[in-house]
């Protein structure tokens, strides 16, 4: 069963290599083999998520522990891991799906299809990746991709943006470097499963703690939190709307807060102090995010800083999980905050992904992203029109869409742990996302006394099949995720990633079997 972990990595890279060369030859090779190869990687993570009930280690080349010191390069598969792998490669088959229509307007097809394989092959590397200085190669090889595709338009706005993006990037990727360096100094290994024993035996020292600030600094910019945010409007708002919902559907999460989890919980001891700025930093997203959404008419922008606020639900939900573990509170409330952060962390990459793809749709369509200059297109384009209806509910948490009952949860068991004010913020949070995305229904699709289309000329009518029949799974699946509330279906997909987090000091005995 171990030998499906490497698969993750290794298909998309070949489908990278064949699409590059292929490509050149049949010009519609790209297109469809991106999707196939998506598709076959997301059956292969629901067959794991029903199968798999141990954690699954691969020990690259068959090097055994030498001692107890691992020496191999380590691939782990668990809940968590399943969990990741499941929304990367759903998010990333459904964008690769539609974009096989969306793209036909640009040249260079066969780079875009390229890049792409080569963004999922490193965020599915980050996600099973056991050992540090391998989540920072996946990782980076994510990040590169990802410059180039935010830029694939050529315009002024998209180059500047993905300057922007790769000098942020830079950045957090030094911090991140730096902080590896650091642990490796301190601990001689870059295994997260032996750094996690070694930290337990000896205690934490002043270079481990500024070890922590470093990386929480690196990947907190990876996953755009405040005040880390400043590339992410620019660079999700240029790219092309396929990749706008990677970026925003999975990317932050596989590079940025997935990458936070695992270290925070499996590889560092839960304290207090860090717990605390990890629910302040999620706090100030899920508010500042979406104050600043409200103000904005670019629509792909305006759901550029809902991806802030919304990420900022997944780490508060997240953060309050911390505090109490680390006050030895209630372990019951800190499983359900736990599990309401990774449950919003599943809706948002699908109401969010949704939203990006419907905004593509009516680009794709009108030209115009300014909703000042748009509206009635409900008539035109009711397939993207009812679809987007859905996200706009389902990221409002208005039920019985996905989005009410992670957010429910969340607020729920801050106020179970006591935190009251973080409980209304959340509530008032959600109730500013509604307003925002009223206000998308109306200017977009059926106000139009604003719309100037019909004095333009513009020819609008619904979008081709591949893009629609991708809106559409997104929008079944903002009613079908509604399910995990229930007990018995959220033992199979919920329940064993938050296991990983909420009994974090069995990662490492699990891994090193010691």
């Amino acid at each position: 069963m171990d030998l499906y972990i490497p698969l993750f990595v290794a298909v998309p890279l070949g489908g990278a290599f064949l699409s590059a060369i292929i490509g050149h030859f049949l010009k519609r090779f790209g297109r469809i083999f991106t999707s196939v190869i998506l598709a076959f990687l997301t059956g292969l993570s629901l067959f794991l998520i029903f199968t798999v009930r141990e954690p699954l280690v691969l020990k690259v080349g068959g090097w055994e522990l030498l001692g107890k010191i691992p020496i191999a390069i380590y691939m782990v598969i668990d809940g968590l891991s399943i969990y990741m792998l499941l929304i990367i490669n759903l998010i990333g088959f459904l964008s690769a799906f539609y974009s096989i229509s969306y793209m036909k307007k640009f040249t260079a097809e066969n780079n875009y299809y390229t890049l792409f394989c080569i963004m999922t092959a490193g965020m599915n590397g980050v996600v099973i990746s056991g050992d540090i200085f391998n989540i920072y190669v996946f990782m980076e090889m994510a990040a590169i991709s990802s410059y180039a595709l935010v830029a694939f338009g050529i315009e002024k706005e998209e180059l500047e943006a993905s300057f922007k993006y790769q000098v942020l990037g830079g950045m957090s990727s030094l911090f991140i470097l730096l902080g590896i360096g650091l642990l490796y100094w301190s601990t001689s290994t870059l295994n997260i499963a032996d750094v996690s024993r070694i930290i337990f035996s000896n205690g934490k020292s002043e270079l481990i703690i500024f070890a922590q600030v470093i990386l929480l600094a690196g990947f907190g910019l990876k996953a755009a939190m405040i005040p880390f945010h400043a590339w992410l409007p620019d660079a999700h708002s240029s790219a092309p709307s396929p990749i706008s919902s990677m970026l925003s559907g999975v990317l932050i999460k596989a590079i940025g807060a997935y990458v936070i989890l695992r270290l925070f919980f499996n590889m560092f001891a839960i304290t207090y102090d860090v717990s605390l700025v990890i629910t302040i930093i999620g706090t100030l997203s899920m508010v500042t995010g979406v104050l600043l959404a409200i103000g904005q008419w670019d629509i792909k922008r305006l759901l550029a800083y809902h991806s802030i606020s919304q990420m900022g639900y997944v780490i508060l939900g997240v953060g309050i999980g911390m505090l109490v573990l680390a006050k030895n509170g209630d372990r019951s409330v800190a499983t359900l905050s736990i599990a309401g952060g990774l449950f919003h962390l599943f809706n948002h990459a699908v109401f969010k992904g949704l939203l990006f793809l419907n905004a593509g749709a009516v680009e794709y369509e009108t030209g115009i992203r300014d909703m000042k200059k748009l509206g009635g297109l409900s008539e035109k384009m009711p397939v993207t029109a009812s679809t987007s209806l859905s996200a706009s509910m389902s990221i409002s948490g208005i039920p019985p869409f996905n989005g009410f009952f992670s957010k429910l949860i969340i607020i729920i068991a801050a106020i179970q742990a006591g935190y009251y004010v973080l409980s209304i913020l959340a509530v008032f949070v959600s109730i500013i996302t509604l307003a925002s995305f009223l206000k998308v229904q109306r200017f977009t699709f059926f106000n139009k006394k604003s719309s100037g289309l019909e004095s333009s000329g513009i020819s609008v009518r619904e979008v081709p099949f591949t893009m629609c029949f991708s809106m559409i799974f997104l929008a079944v699946l903002c009613i079908v995720l509604s399910l995990m509330i229930i007990p018995s279906v959220r033992e199979i997909i919920l329940t064993p990633a938050v296991d990983v987090l909420v009994n974090a000091g069995k990662y490492s005995a699990t891994v090193l079997g010691y």
